[in-house]
């Protein structure tokens, strides 16, 4: 009997194999992360070779082989690469948000439906165009990384659970620490940087998109920080991220806060 089965996943990476193949990595809904075999893929007569592309939301059939399994059809539900391609802002985003769940999803055929829907929701909202791309990603990271365990302590002390807000924060520590707590290194966000990391969190866009462009930039610090101390290595991808806001999510340079830093210099 041959051993087929089906499931929907998007496409986080491709690599080539022989002369016309490839090997497609991808985040599927009920399997987990799956390596397979795309076989013909690089002709030009390749019937599904477009449809594998990276950020590609597909529902997919494959064979199970010996090494690899094989994909032998493929039908397209969100083509998110169309407009993720053409806007450099949302691209490199995607690609972030690819990396990042190819690398919190380790184990290959394990379950991790949490992560499959965070990566979909994160990728309609970048190619729906409507949202900042990099408070998309910032609302990923933080939430991929509460799906790991590492959320960043930001209403309490990461070390003694003391309710804040507090004014220090420590990357190694796991986010906010009290006074009594803080440790040597600690940075001082302003009180609406780690504001606009718990409405990201939390889904609270009103009060993420009234933030200003040095807020927002203090907390991509913080959370790309944070993220790659836990992963134990820098995402190939993120230096690549441009981080200008939108027009539209500009707030008017008349604001008498507009243009500054948001955060303070690191405690000695």
């Amino acid at each position: 009997m041959v051993n087929l089965y089906r499931d929907t996943g998007v496409v986080l990476r491709t690599h080539k194999l022989g002369e016309a193949d490839r090997i497609v990595t991808l985040l599927t809904r009920r399997h987990g992360k799956v390596r397979a075999v795309a076989k013909g893929v690089r002709r030009i007569s390749s019937r599904f070779g477009a449809r594998l592309e990276p950020f590609g939301h597909v529902d997919v059939q494959f064979y199970t082989g010996r090494t690899l399994d094989v994909i032998t059809q493929v039908e397209t539900v969100d083509a998110f690469q169309l407009p993720l391609v053409a806007d450099y802002q949302s691209y490199t985003a995607a690609s972030a948000i690819a990396e990042t769940a190819d690398r919190l999803s380790a184990e290959e055929g394990e379950p991790v439906l949490k992560l499959y829907l965070l990566v979909v929701g994160a990728l309609r909202a970048l190619a729906a165009g409507e949202r900042d791309s990099s408070l998309v990603l910032d609302a990923f990271f933080l939430r991929a990384m509460s799906y790991a365990g590492w959320a960043p302590a930001l209403t309490e002390c990461a070390r003694c659970g003391l309710p804040g807000p507090h004014t220090a924060f420590s990357v190694a520590a796991g986010g906010s620490m009290c006074q009594d707590c803080r440790v040597p290194g600690c940075v001082h966000p302003a009180p609406e940087v780690l504001d606009l990391l718990t409405a990201l969190l939390h889904g609270e866009w009103p009060l993420a998109e009234s933030t200003l462009p040095g807020t927002r930039r203090d907390a991509s610090g913080l959370v790309a920080a944070h993220l790659q101390w836990h992963l134990e290595r820098q995402l190939r991808s993120l230096p690549l991220v441009e981080r200008r806001p939108r027009q539209a999510a500009v707030i008017s340079a008349a604001s008498p806060r507009a243009g500054g830093s948001a955060t303070r210099t690191p405690e000695r």
